[in-house]
């Protein structure tokens, strides 16, 4: 992409109404625009950013078996009511509108409800189960608080996976599978080092302990205990000797951290099953229901816990498996002539290798040109300019390092 033709600009101050950094810098860096309190919408690196995060999501879960589909976002009350979650005083987030008939209608939160409903349809025997449903999907929750940016919003792009076993071992073992799946996740999503399987509460979901996954930050809303050496943690919620005897936790080994949730899971058992009738018939023809499971990451506090957590005093700082570009090329030339012919023949021959590169070829001043590119975090810079055509070399610098170096062509060709 040519930076001249990039219609969203850089903002060299952050937003008066926004206190969350990573709501800063995503603004400031031309990735989204706020809306509302808690609403944003994603320009065109955003999206870029957004996809690729939904891509590593879905090879990983398409890797442990799951199947995709897109649900409705408008829902039936009479199916929420049958579990008791239409009620606002159960669900205290929920958006609700009607039609112009005067119908109540739900604008989903989560998908439990809707998906065991449909599935009554389809599983009927054994040999249906074990089922694996996941979708990419808009939710909308009314937040009290919309104060942390991106990762507290009101409208946000979730993955929720569902799980359908037979037997109590059979549901177990996948709920370990996807724990795994999830910690491929966030590793490839760079923030693996810092983010801890997390023993919680099950809220309105589930009644007993449930799983998240928090990532450490000095932004997180959370309180966890961890065991560094384990590379687990207990959320302070249920952070007991109770719960940690459970656990073969102990306690002169746990450190208090503050901590984003990037994720969580959770046993539902037979509670949405039996409330919604879905059975099935086991090898001996007799009814059973259904063993669930629940699994959600919400992909923009995903990107908003990678700002917060990998950024520096100059901008974002991008894992380069969800950076929008791995190279950002800059041509500080001054018109026509050799140092914008190198500056476009580069970018046409790596463009020509499919390697995914933003070109700054404005009319702007250098200082602008590096400002702009570490606020936009690009994992890998290259400068054109008149002393390094003159050397036959290009300077390359990772958004990491805190120097430059001089290389020739056949370097950056092996970023391609």
């Amino acid at each position: 992409m040519l930076q001249s033709k990039l219609f969203t600009k850089t903002r060299r101050e952050a937003p008066k109404d926004e206190v969350a950094k990573n709501a800063e810098l995503l603004v400031r860096a031309g990735y989204i625009h706020k809306e509302m309190a808690g609403v944003y919408s994603y320009l065109p690196l955003g999206l870029m950013v957004l996809k690729k995060i939904e891509n590593i999501i879905r090879e990983e879960m398409n890797a442990i078996g799951g199947q995709e589909v897109l649900m409705t976002t408008l829902q039936d009350p009479a199916i929420w009511e049958k579990t008791g979650r239409w009620d606002d005083k159960v669900v205290d987030n929920w958006f609700k509108t009607k039609l112009i008939t005067g119908t109540d209608l739900g604008i989903a939160n989560t998908h439990e409800e809707p998906l065991t409903d449909l599935l009554r349809g389809h599983i009927n025997s054994y040999k249906d189960l074990p089922l694996y449903v996941y979708q990419f999907q808009t939710k909308f929750r009314n937040e009290l608080r919309a104060k942390s940016g991106i990762m507290r919003a009101r409208e946000f792009l979730m993955k929720d996976l569902y799980s359908f076993s037979r037997t109590e071992a059979e549901f177990k073992e996948f709920y370990e599978k996807c724990a795994v799946a999830y910690l491929k996740i966030f590793e490839r999503a760079g923030i693996g080092a810092i983010t801890y399987r997390t023993v919680a509460s099950g809220g309105s979901f589930t009644k007993g302990f449930t799983d998240e996954f928090q990532a450490l930050s000095s932004a997180g809303e959370d309180t966890i205990y961890v065991d560094k050496n384990r590379k687990i943690a207990v959320n302070k919620e249920v952070y007991n000797d109770e719960t940690l005897q459970k656990l073969g936790l102990n306690k002169t080994e746990m450190v208090s951290e503050k901590s984003i949730e990037v994720g969580n899971i959770f046993p539902l058992g037979t509670r949405y099953s039996e409330a919604l009738n879905l059975l099935f018939l086991d090898e001996t023809g007799t009814k059973q229901p259904v063993i669930m499971g629940s699994y959600g990451i919400g992909l923009g506090r995903l990107i908003g816990t990678i700002v917060e957590t990998l950024s520096d005093e100059k901008g974002i700082i991008w894992p380069e498996s969800v950076a929008p570009f791995k190279i950002h090329l800059l041509s500080l030339a001054q018109g026509d002539g050799e140092t914008k012919s190198a500056a476009d023949n580069l970018y046409k021959t790596l463009t020509d290798k499919k390697c995914d590169v933003l070109y700054d070829d404005r009319e702007a001043r250098a200082g602008e040109k590096f400002n702009d590119s570490d606020l936009i975090g690009i994992p890998v810079r290259i400068v054109v300019s008149d002393k390094t055509v003159k050397a036959n070399r290009f300077e390359m610098k990772r958004r990491t390092d805190t120097e430059s170096k001089l290389v020739g062509i056949e370097e950056i060709l092996k970023l391609a």
